[in-house]
């Protein structure tokens, strides 16, 4: 079933859920970001829902924000969908795996850090572009990417926000495997069933006691990030910046 760009099926104990705009390279808009919250929530509560995989439709994961939609209803504060969602995302409590193909722009990278296992396509390109458009990172990126990436590599991917390749990917210690594009989707499934099936309640304490040391910090730095990310939305530089994309394009 499909609504609001986003499609849900669920095999077994795995839910499926799937960004479902290949027309837009699955970006993303504030009625995916409620549907996604939604989804992320009941999963939680559900006890027939082992473990999430998230994926793209159309051979891409997502290339970030729709940028029409943002700037047409644009996060006035932190109770908009896309940090309610962001908050869904970092306090699953259940797996998450994502399986990345082509692009994986902004936030269609930034949530691979709160992803617990990510196999991706050796035709992915992952992008974190904020400071060009006169935005700053969000989703606890700033916090996440220099521990998982190191602080030099950090600066260096969200200073420029110029593309990186699933090797790079992987050096970084965003992914953990890259897979054919032809098989990476199914290599997921696979995975997921088979976390499915152990033992729910040791996999999900297993989990709880990994993001133990870090959630409450992570939580309070999404929020000054939320903060921050409004402030730039409404300065002039990023008008400026956001149109000098669009007339590029």
């Amino acid at each position: 079933m499909s609504t609001q760009g986003i499609r849900s099926v669920v095999a077994g104990s795995v839910l499926e859920l799937v960004l479902d705009r290949p027309e837009r390279k699955n970006a993303f808009t504030s009625a995916m970001y409620a549907k996604l919250t939604d989804e992320l929530t009941q999963a939680a509560q559900r006890d027939d829902i082992g473990t999430v995989l998230l994926r793209g439709e159309g051979g891409n994961f997502s290339s970030g924000n729709d940028l029409k939609d943002f700037l047409e209803a644009p996060p006035s504060g932190l109770d908009a969908p896309v940090f309610h969602f962001l908050t869904a995302l970092a306090t699953f409590s259940k797996p998450l795996i994502c399986a990345v193909e082509g692009f994986a722009v902004g936030i269609g990278t930034t949530l691979l850090l709160h992803a617990d296992i990510v196999y991706a396509a050796d035709n992915a390109r992952f992008q974190l572009p904020f400071i060009n458009l006169g935005l700053v990172p969000e989703g606890g990126s700033s916090l996440l990417l220099p521990r998982v990436a190191g602080t030099k590599a950090a600066h260096e991917l969200l200073y420029f926000g110029e593309p990186f390749d699933a090797l790079a990917a992987l050096q970084y210690g965003l992914i953990n495997q890259i897979i054919d594009p032809s098989q990476v989707v199914e290599h997921a499934r696979q995975r997921a069933q088979v976390l499915a099936a152990k033992p729910r309640a040791a996999v999900q304490e297993s989990k709880a006691l990994l993001k133990k040391h870090q959630h409450e910090e992570v939580l309070k730095h999404m929020r000054v990030e939320g903060e921050a990310f409004i402030e730039r939305l409404r300065s002039k530089e990023t008008a400026q910046a956001i149109q000098a994309f669009f007339a590029k394009k």
